[in-house]
């Protein structure tokens, strides 16, 4: 690690990509509640899944060190045991564009939106454990290089709510001790990773987290931060239930550019 933290932007794959939870689209997890009007659905969102070049392009002059990438496990899997190997094609793509550009590359494994396979409960459910060993090696074994990183799940805390303020599936509230159950199932998961040197030896363990609102004291946050990385959310603001606020850029038309 060097003395500073690495500022990272960050592509929240769901809210960005477009083309989830639609026709002939990955289906996610948040599927039942978008047939039920509950919440706002992403649609084509930025786009980004096309045009990611297009942004990212823009995070060198600045000043960024990299990207934090989430790779959606309901692209890669959309069913159960179907791989999509041009999904994974397409990541590999992004990730080594943006080393062109001289980018660090920091890959998310998991983040709120899991195949809609999984169930709504699915960090409850056992059997869910080896179908995500399962994703986190064929990623790695995709996407891995000595210098890229990955990070298992974006925010553990995000899954937990789902049971205690119903603000994500399975949309319950109060619900304390299948949230604790949930807590250490996810424990177990990553355990089950750590046993892997080949992989352990790749993840990013500590990292802060900032919204691109707060970009102006970003200067002192990395002069005293000791995580590894810093993460800004987001590089667009995105569409759907795991929206950003704001984004470093904008889409304006079919161009982008800083906010």
């Amino acid at each position: 690690m060097t003395n500073r933290p690495r500022l990272l932007a960050t592509v929240e794959g769901y809210a960005v990509e477009g083309g989830y939870d639609v026709a002939y689209g990955p289906t996610t997890c948040f599927a039942p509640a978008l047939s039920l009007n509950q919440i706002e659905a992403p649609g084509n969102a930025a786009n980004l899944w096309n045009d990611f070049e297009e942004a990212v392009r823009l995070l060198p002059p600045l000043g960024f060190d990299g990207i934090r990438l989430t790779v959606e496990w309901a692209r890669i899997e959309p069913r159960q045991g179907q791989v999509n190997n041009s999904a994974l094609d397409r990541y590999l793509e992004m990730v080594r564009f943006a080393e062109s550009l001289g980018l660090h590359v920091t890959v998310v494994l998991v983040d709120q939106a899991w195949p809609a396979w999984l169930g709504q409960e699915a960090w409850l459910l056992p059997w869910v454990v080896p179908h995500f060993v399962d994703h986190v090696h064929r990623v790695v074994d995709a996407l891995g290089g000595p210098a890229r990183n990955f990070i298992l799940f974006a925010n553990w805390a995000h899954l937990l709510d789902g049971f205690t303020e119903a603000s994500g599936p399975p949309w319950r509230r109060r619900a304390s001790d299948d949230a604790y159950r949930a807590q250490i199932q996810l424990r177990k998961m990553t355990d089950l990773i750590l046993q892997d040197s080949s992989i352990a030896d790749l993840l990013v363990h500590e990292w802060d987290v900032v919204d691109a609102d707060d970009l102006k004291g970003i200067g002192a946050l990395r002069d005293k931060s000791e995580r590894e990385e810093i993460h800004v959310r987001s590089l667009l603001h995105g569409f759907g239930p795991t929206r950003c606020n704001a984004g470093i850029l904008i889409r304006d038309g079919k161009d982008f550019r800083p906010r």
